[in-house]
């Protein structure tokens, strides 16, 4: 699980990102309602939507996809949705690095903002979010389903985005 690279999803990528998807947020099902669930843990087709929408991203561990997220631009900003890492590729910074790629992209865009929602009880990736420089606001949505969401933003300056040469 060293050796992983970073792409932009293709559409034959689309039910690995699927099952990554429901792999990754699996474990947290009893917490979702079952619409909030199915919405999160999309199908193949609804992927295949996703990246006509904009870009999808990819990581891949020897020809395997353990890591996702997707943005669509809105205005001057990105939203980012349907970030994920596979359960056993965790802890080795791979969501770290889809983060980055969002920021890379978001720069040779001139674009000044991130902004996802997220459920309260995603701890670990609340904790990454922060870290990054994500914080927390009012602005909604407030729910997905009847499953509580959260906003959060990162305004990106020109100290923190980085140049694609």
């Amino acid at each position: 699980m060293n050796n992983v690279t970073i792409r932009l999803a293709e559409l034959k990528d689309a039910p690995a990102v699927a099952c990554l998807l429901f792999d990754a947020f699996a474990e947290y099902r009893p917490l979702y309602t079952d619409g909030g669930f199915t919405a999160t843990a999309i199908s193949a087709e609804e992927v295949a939507t996703r990246m006509r929408e904009g870009p999808v991203w990819v990581a891949l561990c020897e020809n395997v996809v353990v890591g996702t997220i997707s943005v669509v631009r809105k205005g001057n900003s990105l939203y980012v949705r349907g970030m994920a890492v596979h359960p056993q590729a965790r802890g080795r910074r791979i969501a770290e690095r889809l983060l980055t790629q969002i920021e890379d992209y978001a720069a040779t865009h001139s674009l000044e903002r991130l902004f996802l929602s997220t459920t309260p009880f995603l701890d670990r990736a609340i904790r990454l979010y922060e870290k990054v420089g994500f914080r927390r606001i009012a602005e909604g949505p407030h729910g997905l389903l009847g499953t509580p969401l959260f906003t959060m933003e990162k305004f990106l300056t020109h100290d923190n985005l980085r140049k694609i040469s």
